[in-house]
């Protein structure tokens, strides 16, 4: 089951893009793309401080190897730990990205296929939704940590009842 994070534009984007295309779902793992060619993946999904940084790394690896006198396995391997580490963190990074950019974190869905997910997301949001505070919204999509509101009825510890000693 795959993982996504709903991410809308902030209201200079809205206008120009209308109804479901306007909504973000960045799915939560390893991305083959982003480690197998990191400078296209980062140039397609519009990355641009993050391929910065990746150009910095990567130039500032093969110059280091390069001036130790490393050729062969060892740079191909360096490379590849890069990549792999690309890979990895592809979701974070756009997710930053996105951040960065004012866009605002609707919530987290969990679907067997992209199409599934954005069925679940679909159903559950509306336009009224998109206009109210981010504690309503932490009622249709739960979060945990500091999004996390306790109810009255809320349990701690071993006793059955709030109240009991």
């Amino acid at each position: 089951m795959a993982i996504y994070t709903v991410h809308e534009p902030p209201a200079r984007m809205k206008a120009s893009r209308r109804g479901a295309d306007r909504f973000r779902f960045v799915r939560d793992g390893f991305y083959f793309w982003a480690f197998v060619v990191p400078v296209l993946w980062l140039l397609w999904h519009r990355l641009w401080l993050v391929l910065i940084g990746y150009l910095i790394l990567a130039g500032g690896l093969a110059f280091g190897l390069t001036a130790l006198g490393v050729s062969g396995g060892p740079f191909i391997l360096a490379t590849l730990l890069l990549n792999l580490l690309v890979g990895l963190e592809a979701s974070s990074l756009w997710r930053w990205t996105l951040r960065r950019n004012k866009w605002r974190d609707l919530g987290v869905v969990a679907g067997d296929t992209r199409e599934a997910v954005e069925h679940r997301f679909f159903s559950t949001w509306s336009d009224d939704l998109a206009h109210t505070s981010d504690a309503a919204a932490s009622t249709v999509f739960p979060r945990t940590g500091r999004h996390a509101v306790p109810s009255q009825t809320d349990v701690v510890g071993l006793f059955p009842e709030p109240s009991a000693r």
